[in-house]
């Protein structure tokens, strides 16, 4: 490009975007009505896989190939990129009979991919090619081609990767997502795959995990002096108590809601007892619910403190809305 300045119309701009989307969207469109019996072959033979799905590309195909790897791992198919002049160099090594190889090349000619591909073949290493022309020497080395090509790409110039790469991408999260759906992978498989974003946060974290616990838990029993039961939570800071029976079950909780309905009442506070103030039965939960129910219950209760109970309602644990959001729970 020279270094003259261009000047452009914004709906010049526009309009060339608006090709660009066109032109994509009808590559992915096309791409979408010769999905047959090869993508079938395909993926029986990566769900019949023991070993790994080895993807393969390089240049923009590359770029295409790491994010089809990930894609793969991240729903249930274990799968890492291979760089093929590396894979030339040594890192063919990580490549065994029992994986899947696929090679992504728009030409289907590309030199350090038909170098490995034949290499691989002959450890027994089944192969997929990803290509735009089903007469390439690399489909013609695969088991299985599935074939990207497009009419055009979206570059004014025809050169530029744009449409084959999108169509490729379509391609590759299709792959994905079929594999996943016949695998029956969940919201908590996909959980375990991403336990630092927020679903898995959400899909993971337990109340157990969140939970305080002794000597942390605020608790009065039953009779307790209405004074006793106002500086434990004072103490405890969780804007709530529980009160327990002889045997150690729950009976009720007294709250700071409670706290303030009693002095509206003008009852005398230092002569009355935790039972005449308290709210009996609470609301619990236990330690293996997930953490993200307990929001909920809070937020359908319009509560910010509850007690966690076992089996036999004996309190094991308390959670504060402050837990929660410290969690990310939220």
């Amino acid at each position: 490009m020279n270094s003259r300045s261009i000047v452009t119309s914004d709906d010049r701009l526009i309009l060339r975007a608006v090709e660009v989307l066109r032109i994509e969207a009808e590559a992915v469109e096309a791409l979408s009505q010769r999905i047959g019996a090869p993508f079938v072959q395909a993926c029986r033979m990566i769900l019949d896989c023991s070993g790994r799905v080895v993807v393969s590309g390089i240049g923009k195909s590359g770029h295409i190939a790491r994010k089809i790897a990930a894609t793969l791992a991240s729903t249930g198919t274990p799968a890492f990129f291979l760089h093929p002049a590396e894979a030339s160099h040594g890192d063919l090594g990580m490549v065994t009979r029992d994986d899947v190889l696929i090679a992504v090349s728009n030409s289907g000619a590309t030199e350090e991919l038909a170098r490995i591909m034949p290499i691989a073949r002959r450890q027994g290493t089944r192969l997929i090619a990803i290509t735009g022309r089903a007469d390439s020497p690399l489909a013609a080395l695969a088991d299985v081609h599935l074939e990207a090509a497009v009419a055009r790409e979206a570059c004014p110039l025809n050169l530029a990767p744009t449409a084959s790469t999108t169509a490729t991408l379509a391609l590759g999260d299709a792959l994905a997502v079929a594999l996943l759906d016949a695998r029956g992978f969940g919201p908590e498989d996909f959980a375990r795959s991403h336990p630092g974003g927020a679903l898995g946060r959400k899909l993971l974290t337990r109340v157990d995990d969140v939970m305080r616990r002794d000597p942390a838990l605020p608790r009065v029993p039953l009779g307790a002096p209405l004074v006793e039961a106002i500086l434990e939570v004072t103490r405890k800071r969780m804007g709530m108590t529980a009160v327990e029976r002889a045997d150690g079950t729950l009976a009720g909780v007294f709250t700071d809601g409670d706290l303030r309905r009693v002095l509206e009442r003008g009852a005398d506070i230092q002569s009355m007892r935790i039972d005449e103030a308290m709210t009996p039965g609470s609301v619990t939960i236990g330690p293996q619910a997930l953490a993200a129910e307990a929001v909920r219950l809070m937020e359908e209760r319009r509560i910010s403190a509850l007690p966690v109970t076992d089996s036999g309602r004996r309190m094991v644990g308390a959670l504060h809305i402050h837990d929660l959001l410290a969690a990310k729970v939220f």
